[in-house]
């Protein structure tokens, strides 16, 4: 993600969201010493393609929070997050997903506990039916995330 007033750098492919992160100035991400999935997921990549110590050195890292909200206040010039966590903030752009070839997923799910009490079960198995169903599809797309298949 970029700055609403910034311009989209180029991302499509791994070589040039390479370059794009070696060229900012700086890059906003989730710590991955805090656990959160994007943060340890992006530390690996950035190992993979080989330019940890360049972007490490220029690096933000986020301890909780929206990445987004730092990126709107211009804390830094671009950002990696999950994308359904940055199409909630306001003055942060979504520059795109990472190309294919880089990209990760974090599948959610959802389930009732075995020990759930009457009222409780049937609340959650509803709302389970719900999130499975074709009403929560076209929600779920429009904040960032893919529908179980």
């Amino acid at each position: 993600m970029v700055h609403a007033a910034a311009p989209i750098p180029d991302i499509s492919t791994p070589e040039s969201f390479t370059q794009t992160m070696l060229r900012v100035r700086s890059v906003a991400y989730t710590n991955p010493q805090a656990g959160g999935t994007s943060g340890i997921f992006l530390a690996g990549l950035l190992e993979r393609l080989g330019i940890a110590a360049a972007v490490n050195a220029k690096a933000k890292l986020i301890h909780g929070g929206a990445v987004a909200d730092h990126i709107a206040e211009g804390e830094a010039e671009i950002g990696i997050h999950q994308i359904s966590e940055i199409l909630a903030v306001k003055g942060a752009v979504l520059v795109g997903p990472l190309p294919a070839e880089i990209q990760n997923f974090t599948v959610y799910s959802a389930g009732v506990g075995a020990a759930a009490k009457d009222g409780a079960m049937d609340a959650a198995s509803a709302l389970v039916r719900f999130l499975a169903g074709p009403h929560a599809g076209p929600i779920i797309k429009a904040k960032g995330m893919e529908p179980a298949s």
